[in-house]
């Protein structure tokens, strides 16, 4: 696969502080945000943790990307919503990994239509594109 080539549009510059126990903050000053390790994972859970930042940015992205392809298809999906399920773990080299479940809930279309919906947004949304080939992403229909 050949890395993916843009013309950029945007750049979001965020810095951390202290990796998973810590702070996030963007440039702008509109996301500062404690960061620490779920108590899953052993830590305090006070915090928002960076699968949390992922999985909102991802749920963010896609549900534009589904509102750009059902415009195109002319369907309308008011009311709509997508949440991003970003699961942490262990993978088969000892490292980390995640795995993402998108799930589409599009209500006044049949399961069929909905399912193509998520998968056309699949191909547009940035998330999509930039996960694709790296990790497991699951596409379901609520």
């Amino acid at each position: 696969m050949s890395i993916q080539k843009i013309e950029t549009a945007y750049t979001a510059v965020a810095t951390a502080e202290n990796g998973r126990d810590g702070r996030v903050s963007s440039d702008d000053g509109k996301l500062d945000v404690v960061v620490n390790p779920p108590k899953e994972l052993g830590g305090s859970g006070a915090g928002t943790n960076p699968e949390q930042l992922f999985a909102a940015g991802y749920s963010a992205c896609f549900q534009g990307a589904l509102g750009v392809v059902a415009r195109k298809e002319k369907t309308d999906i008011s009311g709509s919503r997508v949440t991003a399920k970003v699961s942490f773990g262990k993978n088969e080299s000892g490292g980390f990994g995640l795995a993402v479940e998108i799930v589409g809930s599009i209500p006044g279309v049949d399961a069929a239509t909905a399912k193509s919906l998520l998968e056309k947004a699949h191909q547009v949304c940035p998330y999509s594109n930039a996960t694709r080939g790296n990790i497991e992403v699951t596409l379901t229909v609520a």
